[in-house]
C-alpha cells in the first residue's frame, strides 16, 4: 500500500507563502517575488523539494487537491525550480489538462486550427518527453493531425492517450522528478558546482495561451545587451504562439521596440509595452538585478510567466554590477561579490567570439588565456622577421626554451607540442599576457619539412594562418571571429572598490620594463618578483655571459661581467623609473649555465667562431657542464657561492641604479632575493659579500641607500629551517613552482604527460602546479611561516609562484599571516578581486558570529 505524505509538498505561491529558494527552488521564489511586486503572474503552485522526492519515490500525492485550486476544467504547465538555475532541470511541458472534450471547447472559443495545433503539441510533447515514444512518430510540423496523433499514440502504449488531467499531471510531475535523479542529469549538475543530493523544485501554473482571435503571442524582454551590459531593449514577440521554444525555433517573431526592418510589439500594443518596460524598472529596483521576462498576450491581457537573472558575457556582468552600485541599487562591496574572480580573465585578454563558429584542429593545455591569430612560424628567429614586418604570427614548437624569449615576445601567440602549466612555454606566456596552448599532444611537428598536422589529420604549413585559444587550450584553422579586451571604466572602478575592501597585498611578476608597466596599469603595489636572467638572453648579452662561462679565472670572469654592469644597471634604473618609489624585488642569477649554452654540433661550431676558441675546448666545456638533473644541480644560490662574481656584479647593478633612480626622484629600497636557498650558512656567505659590495657603492658614490636581503624559499629544507634562515632575511618569498616540483618529486615540464590521467584517477584532485596543494605543499608553507615568524616578528612573508593569482593560495596566505602574493601582471586584477572577496567573506562571517553570540 502507497504510504500518503502528511506534510504539506505543495502550495500556491502568494505573497506570503512561506518558502525559500533552498526548499523549493529558485523559480519558485523568484515568481513570488514577482507576486509580490504586483505583476500580472498567473495563479501559480508551487511543490516543494520534499514533495518531488516523494513523487520520484512513488508516494501518493494529491494530485486532485492541487488541480482544484486551478477551477473547472484546469489547463496548466509544469516548469522545473533548481535551487540554482544554472543547475539546470527537465524541460517544461505545456498545455497538461488538454483531452478532447477541451479540445472540442477551444475549437469553439477559439477556432479549429487554433484547439488542434494545442492539443497536438500537448500530445507530441507527452508522448516523447514523458512516455518515452519514438520522437519520428511525433514530430512537430510533420503534418499529422491530432487523431493521427491520438492513434500513433494507442498503437504504441496498447492504451488510449489519458483524457483525466490528474492523471496526465501525475505522469508528467512523476517523469520530471525521476528525470531529475538520472545519473546524466546528476554528473551534469555537478559539474556546474551542484552538490549530489540537489533538490529539485517543480512549478505549476495556469496556462496563459498565447493563441486566440485577439493580439494573443509570446515573448521574452530583457533591458541590457547581454554581451556589453549597456542599457538596450532587445527580445523577441510571436503572435499566436506558447513557450520559449516556439519563439526561438519560430522564424516570424518580430521586434520589441520601433525598427525599420519590420513591425514591433511597441507599435503593435503600445500600451502592454509600456507595461513590459515599467516591469524591467521595477525588477531591477527591487530585485537588484538586471531580469528577462518571459511574458504572454492573450487577448489583448499581459500575463508574465516568469523571470530570469539576464544571461551574460563576463564584461557586460562587470558593467551591470558597476551600474547597480553607481544607482545605489546595491552597494559597492556587493558588487564587488557579484563578479567572480577568474571572469576577468575574459576582459584582460582578446577572446574568441563565442557566437562565432570554431574549427578546432589540436587542442592541449590552455596556459595562458586571450585568443589571437597569426602566420605559423616555427622558430623565434623567424617570428623576429615576422615581427619586423609587422606581420602577427604563432610561435609553434616542440617546446620553447630560454634563448626563444625573444621570438616568444615578437609572437601573438605560442603553441607547443609538449609542456604543461608550469613548462617554460606556459610561465613566459602568462607573464607577458600571451596567449599560449602547450601540451598538444595530439599535434605532429615536422621541423624539417616545417608543418603541422592536427588532431585530425589535417596538415599545416609554414605561413599558414591560425587562431590560438589560450582560455580553452585549442587551435584553431583559419582567422576566428575575436573580441576586444574590455579594459573599460567599469572595470577599472569595480577593481578600486575591490582594493579598498582586500586586506593583503598584491604584487607583479615583471622581469622589463615592459612587464613592470602592465603591472602598473593593472595597479600592482610593486614588483615580487624580478628574474634577472631573462635580461641575459639579448643578443649581446648572451655572447658576454657564454665569453664569462669560458673564462679561466675569477678575475677573468669579473672583467667579463664588468662589461655587463651598464646593461643591468640601466635594466633596474628602467624598472626603478616605472615602478615610481614601489618596492621591487630581485632575484638574483638562477638558472644552470647550460641554459646559455648552445644544443647540438652546428650551435657548438657557431660559438666557437664567436668565442676564438677551438671547437674541441668548446665541446669540452658545454660538456663539463652537463648535469644528469639540471634543476636540481649546479643553480640558484650554488652558483652564487661558487661564483660568487655573478652575484656581486648584480648586486652592484642594483645599488648604483637605485642611486641614480633616488637623484631622479624615483627613490627605491630595493629588495635582493637569494634563490633556491636550503641552509643558513647559504645565506650567510652571500649577505656578507652583499653587504660589501652596498658599503662600497656607498662609498664610491657619497649616496646613501636602503635595501632588503631576503630569501627565495623553493625547498622542503628551508621551509623546515625556516626559524635559521629568517635569522638572516628580511623577507621570506615562497617559490612555490619549484617547492611543488620538489615536494612531489616531479618534473614540471613533463608531468603534463600523466598528469591528465592522475587527476582522471582520483591520485590528485587538481594538477598541483595549476592549483597549490593546501595540503602537502600548503603544510611546508605553513610550518615555514610560524618558524620564521617565531624567530624573526617582522618578517615579510609572500608567495610569489605560479599559484599567487589563485583564490585557494590567496585564501591560505590570508590565513597564514602573508603579507602579499605576487603573480604575472596579466593575474594581478583577479588576484586583487579574489583577495577582495576572501575579505568581505572574512568580515561577513565574523559579523554573523557576533551576532550570534
Amino acid at each position: 500500500m502507497q504510504k500518503r505524505v502528511e506534510t504539506p509538498d505543495f502550495a500556491e505561491v502568494t505573497p506570503t507563502t512561506a518558502m525559500a529558494a533552498s526548499t523549493h527552488g529558485g523559480r519558485a521564489k523568484c515568481l513570488q517575488r514577482l507576486i509580490r511586486l504586483g505583476l500580472p503572474v498567473p495563479k501559480t503552485v508551487s511543490i516543494s523539494f520534499d514533495g518531488v522526492r516523494h513523487i520520484a519515490t512513488g508516494h501518493r500525492f494529491a494530485t486532485e487537491d492541487l488541480l482544484a485550486l486551478f477551477g473547472l476544467s484546469p489547463l496548466v504547465s509544469v516548469r522545473p525550480s533548481s535551487e540554482v538555475a544554472d543547475w539546470g532541470g527537465p524541460g517544461a511541458i505545456l498545455n497538461i489538462g488538454m483531452n478532447d472534450a477541451r479540445h472540442a471547447a477551444l475549437s469553439r472559443t477559439h477556432g479549429a486550427e487554433t484547439a488542434e495545433a494545442l492539443y497536438l503539441r500537448f500530445i507530441q510533447a507527452y508522448a516523447v518527453q514523458i512516455a518515452h515514444l519514438d520522437a519520428s512518430a511525433f514530430v512537430p510540423g510533420s503534418g499529422a493531425s491530432v487523431a493521427d496523433a491520438l492513434a500513433a499514440y494507442e498503437e504504441e502504449m496498447d492504451e488510449p492517450f489519458p483524457q483525466d488531467p490528474a492523471r496526465q499531471l501525475i505522469d508528467v510531475l512523476r517523469s520530471m522528478a525521476r528525470a531529475w535523479d538520472g545519473t546524466s542529469a546528476r554528473l551534469l549538475r555537478q559539474a556546474k558546482g551542484a552538490p549530489a543530493d540537489a533538490g529539485l523544485g517543480l512549478v505549476v501554473q495556469q496556462m496563459a495561451l498565447g493563441v486566440g482571435p485577439a493580439e494573443s503571442g509570446a515573448g521574452v524582454i530583457q533591458f541590457i545587451d547581454d554581451r556589453t551590459g549597456l542599457p538596450q531593449v532587445t527580445g523577441r514577440y510571436l503572435s499566436q504562439s506558447q513557450g520559449r521554444d516556439a519563439l526561438s525555433e519560430s522564424e516570424g517573431a518580430i521586434y520589441l521596440t520601433k525598427d525599420p526592418r519590420g513591425r514591433s510589439l511597441e507599435e503593435l500594443c503600445p500600451e502592454l509595452f509600456a507595461d513590459l518596460i515599467g516591469f524591467g524598472e521595477l525588477c531591477r529596483k527591487r530585485l537588484r538585478e538586471e531580469m528577462q521576462i518571459e511574458f504572454t498576450i492573450e487577448a489583448g491581457r499581459l500575463a508574465v510567466l516568469d523571470a530570469v537573472r539576464v544571461p551574460r558575457s563576463a564584461r557586460a556582468n562587470v558593467r551591470v554590477a558597476v551600474a547597480l552600485a553607481d544607482d545605489r541599487i546595491i552597494s559597492k562591496d556587493e558588487a564587488v561579490l557579484r563578479v567572480p574572480p577568474h571572469a576577468l580573465i575574459d576582459l584582460l585578454h582578446r577572446q574568441v567570439d563565442e557566437a562565432a563558429p570554431r574549427d578546432v584542429f589540436s587542442r592541449g593545455i590552455a596556459a595562458s588565456p586571450g585568443a589571437a591569430t597569426g602566420r605559423i612560424v616555427f622558430s623565434a628567429t623567424a617570428a623576429q622577421a615576422a615581427a619586423a614586418r609587422e606581420e602577427p604570427c604563432i610561435l609553434v614548437k616542440r617546446e620553447t626554451k630560454p634563448e626563444d624569449i625573444r621570438g616568444m615576445h615578437a609572437s601573438v601567440g605560442v603553441l607547443t607540442e609538449r609542456g604543461g602549466m608550469t613548462s617554460h612555454a606556459a610561465v613566459i606566456a602568462r607573464g607577458i599576457g600571451l596567449p599560449c596552448v602547450v601540451g598538444a599532444s595530439g599535434l605532429r611537428l615536422n621541423t624539417r619539412e616545417r608543418t603541422i598536422t592536427g588532431d585530425d589529420g589535417r596538415v599545416y604549413r609554414d605561413g599558414d594562418v591560425i587562431t590560438i585559444d589560450g582560455s580553452r587550450g585549442e587551435a584553431l584553422a583559419g582567422a576566428a571571429a575575436l573580441l576586444e579586451p574590455a579594459l573599460d571604466d567599469a572595470f577599472r572602478t569595480l577593481l578600486g572598490w575591490a582594493d579598498a575592501a582586500r586586506d593583503i597585498g598584491v604584487r607583479a611578476n615583471a622581469d622589463t620594463p615592459a612587464d613592470a608597466r602592465t603591472a602598473r596599469e593593472f595597479a600592482a603595489e610593486g614588483i615580487g618578483l624580478c628574474r634577472t636572467e631573462h635580461m641575459f638572453f639579448e643578443e649581446d648579452r648572451l655572447t658576454v655571459m657564454r665569453e664569462m662561462i669560458f673564462a679561466g679565472t675569477p678575475e677573468d670572469r669579473a672583467a667579463v661581467l664588468e662589461r655587463l654592469l651598464p646593461m643591468q644597471r640601466a635594466d633596474f634604473v628602467a624598472l626603478f623609473e616605472v615602478m615610481r618609489g614601489q618596492p621591487v624585488c630581485i632575484r638574483l642569477f638562477d638558472p644552470p649555465l647550460h641554459e646559455f649554452l648552445p644544443d647540438g654540433r652546428e650551435g657548438l661550431r657557431e660559438l666557437a667562431d664567436v668565442l676564438n676558441l677551438p671547437l674541441a675546448k668548446v665541446t669540452r666545456r658545454v660538456e663539463a657542464l652537463a648535469e644528469f638533473n639540471p634543476m636540481l644541480g649546479m643553480r640558484g644560490v650554488r652558483l652564487g657561492i661558487t661564483i660568487p662574481e655573478i652575484y656581486d656584479v648584480q648586486a652592484r647593478a642594483i645599488f648604483e641604479a637605485a642611486v641614480i633612480a633616488g637623484e631622479a626622484g624615483a627613490k627605491v629600497v630595493p629588495e635582493v632575493m637569494i634563490p633556491l636557498v636550503s641552509a643558513k650558512r647559504e645565506v650567510e656567505l652571500v649577505k656578507s659579500r652583499i653587504d660589501a659590495v652596498a658599503a662600497a657603492v656607498r662609498t664610491e658614490t657619497g649616496q646613501d641607500f636602503d635595501y632588503r636581503l631576503g630569501v627565495m624559499v623553493e625547498t622542503p629544507r628551508a621551509c623546515l629551517r625556516a626559524d635559521e634562515i629568517a635569522q638572516h632575511a628580511s623577507f621570506l618569498s615562497f617559490g612555490t613552482n619549484d617547492l611543488t616540483q620538489m615536494t612531489y618529486g616531479l618534473s614540471r615540464d613533463d608531468a603534463g604527460r600523466f598528469m591528465g590521467a592522475y587527476v582522471r584517477e582520483g591520485v590528485y584532485l587538481e594538477d598541483p602546479f595549476h592549483r597549490l596543494d593546501l595540503d602537502g605543499v600548503g603544510e611546508l608553507l605553513m610550518i615555514a611561516a610560524e618558524r620564521g615568524k617565531s624567530a624573526r616578528g617582522d618578517i615579510t612573508l609572500s608567495i610569489c609562484g605560479e599559484h599567487g593569482g589563485d583564490p585557494e593560495a590567496i585564501a591560505f596566505c590570508r590565513r597564514f599571516g602573508f603579507d602579499y602574493v605576487s603573480c604575472s601582471p596579466f593575474r594581478v586584477p583577479v588576484a586583487r578581486l579574489a583577495a577582495a572577496h576572501l575579505a568581505l567573506a572574512g568580515r561577513r562571517e565574523a559579523q554573523h558570529q557576533s551576532a550570534a553570540e
